[in-house]
């Protein structure tokens, strides 16, 4: 029997408080890059630069969501996609990162928040999603203490506007990655490099979490508040103490160096010597700033990684060996599809008990998608989407605390360095004509929200 046609996966199975819901990026999806008043990113200035994005590709126009985001949440509503999630551009409400607001920035997110409640569609906002105003980081960026005061007038402006509609937040995305990409490999915006940046920045970026996170609590009646953290499976190569030891500081470094402060743990500085030098940037009045009880967690879990020891890679001396390497099933983003990861990551998060709540934030797949007469049959990401739903019903049978899934992302977008390549859209874009078709896994989420 064809899986996508009779999958035994029954929405009921997960529970009627269980959440459903999609997700998006602001840089990824919205295009009109100095419309309205908006200011230059972070990564405005990264994509510009030669070199630094695959084939060349930018993200002046995107999908365009600036201007068609009627269109798009109206196909939102036909899928029956009850929650969304999107993240609002830093720079569109203050081109220069501090005072003065933009109005025109104010008033296009106040449409999106209008548009979705009018279709019966909850908002759930991203305060930061990678998007650093360029006036910021011409003067430091996360690696300045400022950056902390920066956003959290930031974040004030966005809870005065948006916050009588708004219920839903999510402060950051993805610290690990971004600080890590952005400060450390200088592979992503804005391409610094080096420990001491890496260290500064993540420290910063923890301080700016738990101080936005006290702002929403503070301005926004009823809030729901909550964070996201990028999270991966991690197995050492094989049982010799090395690997082993190797796969552990690696899982500590992914893992739980952004997330075990904020739950009033500390930085994990014993099991990764390393962290010890953040003792440098730490003040004496930062252990008060730096946990906070947050409603959710979001975990953001697409693969697992297979580590193996190697002296050659300063500071976690390991090495990840890639899926390629190992011969096994993968999406165009060269990740291992395996669907358990998703479970082992529900099983390890859980054991920190002051989590209130967990919610799958971002899951999903990219493959190489074409339009055949006038569809998308992409059986891969519908196979993906189920497999790991699968692994949220084991881990809820279970007893674990898992309460929500939103599938990454909604439209195929500008995938950061991996420019146009990587489509993880439950809905096919047209990058030249901003045609929008429906995959066939948009198709089978829609049936099984039905």
């Amino acid at each position: 029997m064809n899986k996508v046609e009779n999958s035994f996966l029954h929405k009921n199975q997960f529970g009627e408080d269980f959440l459903w819901g999609v997700s998006t990026a602001a840089f990824q999806i919205e295009g009109a890059h100095d419309a309205d008043g908006k200011g230059s990113s972070i990564w405005d200035v990264f994509t510009s630069q030669k070199g630094k994005i695959k084939n060349g590709h930018h993200a002046v126009t995107a999908c365009d969501f600036y201007n068609s985001y009627q269109n798009d949440i109206s196909l939102i509503s036909e899928l029956n996609i009850p929650n969304f999630r999107f993240s609002i551009s830093w720079t569109r409400i203050m081109p220069t990162g501090i005072h003065p607001i933009n109005q025109a920035g104010i008033d296009y997110y106040n449409k999106i928040i209008d548009s979705l409640l009018e279709r019966g569609i909850e908002p759930w906002v991203t305060l930061y999603h990678w998007d650093l105003p360029h006036a910021l980081e011409v003067n430091g960026g996360w690696t300045n203490r400022e950056s902390v005061k920066w956003f959290s007038e930031y974040v004030a402006v966005c809870a005065q506007h948006f916050g009588d509609r708004v219920k839903n937040w999510m402060v950051i995305n993805e610290p690990s990655v971004f600080t890590g990409a952005g400060y450390f490999l200088g592979i992503h915006a804005p391409g610094k490099k080096g420990i001491t940046n890496y260290l500064k920045a993540m420290h910063h970026v923890t301080l700016a979490t738990v101080a936005g996170a006290k702002i929403l609590r503070e301005k926004v009646a009823d809030a729901n508040i909550g964070t996201t953290f990028s999270c991966t499976h991690i197995e050492p190569f094989s049982q010799n103490i090395k690997d082993v030891e190797a796969a552990k500081r690696v899982d500590t470094l992914l893992n739980r160096t952004f997330i075990e402060p904020i739950l009033g743990l500390g930085y994990p500085q014993e099991d990764l010597a390393v962290l010890k030098k953040l003792n440098n940037y730490i003040l004496e009045d930062d252990l008060n700033n730096l946990a906070f009880d947050f409603d959710f967690i979001g975990l953001q879990c697409y693969t697992r990684e297979v580590v193996k020891a190697s002296l050659l890679t300063p500071y976690i001396g390991a090495e990840l060996i890639s899926a390629e390497k190992r011969n096994v099933i993968s999406t165009e983003m060269g990740w291992e599809v395996y669907p358990p990861a998703l479970y082992h990551v529900l099983k390890r998060f859980n054991d920190y008990k002051t989590i209130r709540k967990i919610i799958i934030t971002e899951n999903g797949a990219a493959f190489p998608d074409t339009v055949s007469n006038g569809k998308v049959y992409d059986i891969k990401r519908t196979h993906f989407i189920q497999d790991h739903l699968e692994q949220i019903l084991r881990a809820k049978e279970e007893g674990l605390n898992v309460d929500g899934y939103f599938v990454w992302s909604l439209t195929d977008n500008f995938e950061w360095a991996e420019g146009y390549n990587a489509r993880f859209g439950l809905i096919h874009v047209d990058f030249d004509t901003q045609k929008r078709t429906i995959k066939n896994s948009g198709l089978w989420f829609r049936d099984f929200l039905s």
